[in-house]
């Protein structure tokens, strides 16, 4: 007669992640080197991160140990143009894959089979909450390996206490919106991210324009008009960019995101596998090479201010710019979000927390009541100015 499966969690319980697989560290592997599990040296559960503490230990027999790192060990950039000729070769030499479209690993604790499909690398078993992962898509030869982790931050709790103020400091929101709140369960996320770093070099030629104003007309059409000189402009500079951050994974609500930014990049720590037990971890789907062109309009958008600024003047027109893109490296990162998706009125809205800053961003209802009322005193003040002014 087989044993119940554990109570899950609370909901508001740390969510886990695990120390790299080692003899002195308690990981190990399992099902021929397709998953890992990490037990407790003391009772055999899992051992988990607690985020507060920064130490590993044992929900059931309290159980904890320090995580000793390689101090050592750096996380570094890598060679740009060197991963790609790497990847080139070993897509046209076919060699054989470690990872598969889907793959199945079976569970030590409770025996049950699990399916990993896609992108998703990292998971628990649903019948007995064990954190199991695969072992070698993060480390394929025809994948780019993963360089480095940002370890969670933020506790869960933090993250719905930061939630709740956010929704509390919106404009426009429905007032039951604001006194019920995001209702939801937040869900612990590692997404893929490139970094890109590059010495660029630009040239470009442009117009500088310089207002002035003249006065026209006669009576009461007498007025001031507003004029531009244009002068002739051109230059050259360089610029290096360092760490420009580009989300690696599709069908994400990338602008929620990108807002969530900067990351602390001095806590990462180089990648090891059980840092992502017990969470959702997913590989990239942006190639390197593409993740670079999306890394480039970044790039490009501040080479134009650059440029606009170093033209002066009070208007510009940029005629061309020229630039140089040399010494490029990468780092393929892994940084930890707390997901969530709520209801509200029969519609679903999605919020993420920056799981290293405790950063909010999010989907929101709005009260076109109030906005309208905005408007309509918004009106009224415009028009009760503007009688002021004629008078």
């Amino acid at each position: 007669m087989s044993l119940p499966p554990p109570p899950l969690p609370p909901e508001d319980a740390e969510e886990p992640v695990f120390l790299e697989d080692s003899p002195a560290l308690g990981g190990q592997r399992i099902d021929d080197e397709n998953g890992r599990i990490f037990p407790c040296e003391g009772c055999g559960a899992d051992l988990v991160f607690h985020i507060k503490s920064q130490k590993l230990k044992c929900k059931h027999c309290g159980f904890e140990k320090e995580i000793g790192f390689d101090p050592e060990q750096e996380v570094e950039e890598q060679d740009f143009y060197g991963m790609l000729a790497h990847l080139k070769i070993q897509r046209e030499e076919q060699v054989d894959s470690d990872e598969e479209e889907e793959q199945e690993v079976q569970c030590e604790s409770c025996g049950a089979t699990l399916v990993f499909v896609g992108t998703v690398t990292s998971s628990e078993c649903p019948y007995c909450t064990s954190p199991i992962q695969l072992d070698k898509v993060h480390t394929s030869h025809k994948r780019v390996p993963v360089d480095a982790v940002l370890p969670f931050q933020i506790e869960q709790k933090v993250a719905r206490q930061n939630l709740k103020s956010w929704v509390k400091s919106l404009w426009f929101a429905p007032n039951e919106f604001i006194e019920k709140g995001a209702e939801g369960s937040f869900h612990g996320v590692y997404l893929p991210y490139f970094t890109f770093d590059s010495m660029t070099s630009t040239q470009y030629t442009g117009q500088r324009g310089e207002y002035y104003y003249v006065t026209v007309g006669t009576g009461k059409n007498r007025r001031r008009e507003r004029r531009t000189r244009w002068y002739p402009a051109s230059g050259s500079f360089q610029r290096f960019f360092d760490d420009v951050v580009i989300l690696a994974s599709r069908g994400l609500p990338r602008k929620l995101i990108r807002a969530l930014e900067p990351f602390p990049m001095q806590l990462l720590i180089p990648f090891r596998h059980a840092l992502l037990a017990g969470f959702t971890a997913r590989t990239y789907d942006v190639e390197l090479e593409d993740g670079f062109i999306l890394g480039k309009e970044r790039i490009d958008a501040a080479l134009y201010a650059d440029v606009c600024s170093r033209i002066g003047g009070d208007t510009q027109r940029v005629s061309s710019i020229q630039s140089q893109y040399d010494a490029i490296s990468y780092k393929h990162l892994l940084l930890p979000l707390w997901l969530m998706t709520y209801k509200y009125k029969e519609k679903f809205y999605q919020v993420v927390v920056n799981a290293a800053t405790g950063e909010v961003q999010g989907e929101r209802p709005y009260s076109w009541v109030k906005i309208l009322l905005a408007s309509l005193v918004g009106g009224l003040l415009g028009i009760g100015g503007f009688a002021l002014a004629n008078q």
